[in-house]
């Protein structure tokens, strides 16, 4: 692996009023000046050695890592772009951010809003004559907040051949929902291609040309995809995602597999540096020229109702909300093939987290480089516990659930061991109070929470299982429509 390396950014504002980053090690892309930046050997120093020796102790082929306070951004990168291949990792590496992807669809999409070209609250039909079935129920603020009520998605590989349109008709249909819209929480891919067919609709483009032209070069952001039809190959080096298994001390590249129809849901690549990019459209002034600050507080406005349990405390119109003791971070995970990202953002204390890796274990780096950056940036690692010492499971938990083409099945062994069985994975549960359950990671190794059952408030019956923010309803359990 190369060495690491770190450097330190400033913030400095354009002429027009929207952001750019002055730095030390950038390339000289479109809106992207190349003036060097004030050095601080030891912070960004100490920076880059904590980089070094988590992604060597995880095994992580190459990692960035941004750092914003205090008016600037200090950066460190290290590692490969491909495991073996000897591309060192350097601030303007793409790395593909999966489903970070949403907030710069959700940025995109409120920018429309600020525009007056579409309201947040209105019914989504007055722009899409594919949303007939759903009438005046569905809109903008419930796709974004994933309170639509649309179910996960299909598999990439089931929809290759796809349209946004296609999609859209084909798996956003009102009689597969799995909650009424606005009725709660359930983590949505497919509710994002839907905003996808909205921006294309309103702006004549197709959703990578208008991400491009709208938001991404302003904010200086050199474009890369992965999928659609705006993929194509640039100058910009794009970091390969990794399977690596550590207890046979494996890795191996592996391809993005992502289809063109998914592409606002997952298909951007960006550095981390690109990340607090957009993040610094939430703290201060914002980038008023490019989105009204009005318009990004409802992205980070938590929607009354949600209940994003296993992924963060709330959501609001793009954005993840998670509680740190007095203050509200915001931001986004985000996994491609072989990739594991993360942002999050301080609006109110003006400070910005955001790692790039290209594994995919890269969550266990980030949850101990949350840990080592406590002291100074206190988010601190998410940690769902489980409610108390193991109990008996549920009575009637056993049977299929189902979001979508998604498939699970709850069973018991022979041993009388409780079992989530998906796709022919088998998951060993134990439950504990509140109808939480935890399982061991195997990716990790270390017991996490994976979620929680879901019981009807009238009879109290097991009616679904929140698991990865997904609500999994119980095969031929009726959707009840809210009044």
């Amino acid at each position: 692996m190369a060495e690491g390396s770190a450097s330190i950014l400033t913030e400095a504002s354009r002429p027009d009023g929207r952001v750019r980053l002055r730095g030390s090690t950038l390339g000289c892309g479109p809106g992207r000046a190349s003036d060097r930046g004030q050095r601080a050997p030891g912070a960004a120093g100490d920076l880059a050695e904590t980089l070094q020796d988590l992604a060597r102790r995880h095994r992580i082929p190459g990692v960035q890592l941004a750092v914003h306070r205090n008016g600037s951004t200090v950066t460190a990168e290290f590692g490969e772009l491909e495991h073996g291949g000897g591309r060192p990792v350097s601030p303007e590496t793409a790395f593909p951010i999966g489903s970070i992807s949403k907030v710069f669809t959700a940025t995109l999409s409120m920018i429309l809003v600020a525009d007056g070209d579409v309201e947040l609250d209105a019914p989504l039909v007055e722009h899409l004559s594919e949303l007939v079935g759903w009438g005046d129920q569905l809109t903008l603020r419930q796709v974004l907040s994933h309170t639509s009520g649309l179910a996960s998605g299909p598999d990439s590989e089931d929809v290759v051949a796809a349209s946004l349109r296609r999609y859209v008709l084909d798996h956003c249909r009102r009689q597969e929902r799995v909650l009424p819209p606005g009725g709660g929480f359930s983590y949505s891919n497919a509710g994002y291609i839907l905003a996808g067919l909205l921006i294309e609709k309103i702006t004549g483009m197709s959703w990578g040309a208008a991400m491009e032209s709208i938001l991404l070069r302003p904010l200086g952001v050199d474009p890369a995809f992965i999928a659609g039809p705006q993929w194509k190959e640039t100058g910009r080096p794009v970091a390969s995602g990794h399977s690596v298994n550590t207890a046979v001390g494996r890795t191996r590249p592996v391809r993005q597999s992502l289809a063109s129809a998914e592409a606002p849901a997952g298909a951007l690549a960006v550095s981390a540096v690109d990340l607090v990019s957009l993040g610094l459209m939430h703290v201060g002034r914002g980038v008023p020229d490019l989105l009204p600050a009005e318009c990004a507080q409802e992205m980070r406005r938590a929607v009354s109702g949600a209940d994003p349990f296993g992924l963060a405390d709330g959501w609001g119109a793009g954005l993840a909300v998670f509680h740190e003791g007095a203050t509200d971070w915001v931001g986004h995970d985000g996994n491609a093939d072989g990739t594991s990202c993360h942002l999050r953002v301080d609006p109110v204390g003006e400070r910005i987290v955001a790692l790039t890796s290209n594994a995919n274990i890269g969550m266990v780096l980030w949850q101990d480089l949350l840990g080592e950056l406590s002291q100074d940036i206190p988010i601190g690692p998410r940690v769902w516990a489980s409610q108390g010492p193991p109990i008996e499971p549920p009575q009637n938990c056993i049977g299929e659930y189902a979001n979508g083409d998604l498939e699970y099945a709850v069973t018991r062994g022979e041993d009388g061991d409780l079992r989530l069985v998906v796709d022919g994975d088998v998951a060993l549960l134990t439950c504990h109070d509140g109808l939480t359950f935890t399982f061991a990671d195997p990716s990790s190794g270390r017991h996490v929470v994976g979620g929680r059952f879901t019981a009807d408030r009238h009879t109290g019956m097991i009616d679904g299982i929140q698991i990865n923010g997904r609500l999994v309803r119980r095969s031929g359990h009726a959707v009840q429509q809210v009044a």
